[in-house]
């Protein structure tokens, strides 16, 4: 038999954790089947069931990707992941345009009468 722990955030600071004791062989996508703690019906029946995930992957091991055919071994966590709501490339450019150029980043500390960014 072999140990996994599984966890799961449906909201920032909300974090739920199962551990389940499954067979050896177990598929990531098993594992979620037999998880008690929440309902998976949403996530067994999205589009995030395919052979390999991508972006806004469903699971990962240890922070990565796998697919739900990813076969698990002895004492495994198992992240399942929610979908990105914003690019992060976006986000950023926003925030940066929010702060302007001498507040954020290269641009924080600027020597006394040179250039922004020097």
């Amino acid at each position: 038999m072999i140990k996994v722990l599984i966890c799961h955030s449906p909201q920032p600071r909300v974090v739920y954790k199962e551990e389940l004791i499954l067979s050896p062989g177990t598929t990531v996508l098993e594992a979620l089947q037999a998880l008690r703690s929440f309902d998976n019906s949403v996530f067994l029946e999205s589009p995030y069931v395919s052979p390999r995930l991508k972006i806004g992957h469903l699971a990962s091991v240890w922070s990565r990707p796998v697919a739900l055919t990813h076969v698990l071994r002895d004492l495994d966590r198992i992240e399942i992941l929610r979908p990105i709501k914003v690019d992060p490339k976006v986000a950023r450019r926003e925030r940066f345009k929010k702060q302007g150029t001498k507040g954020a980043g290269l641009f924080a500390k600027q020597r006394p009468g040179s250039k922004a960014g020097y």
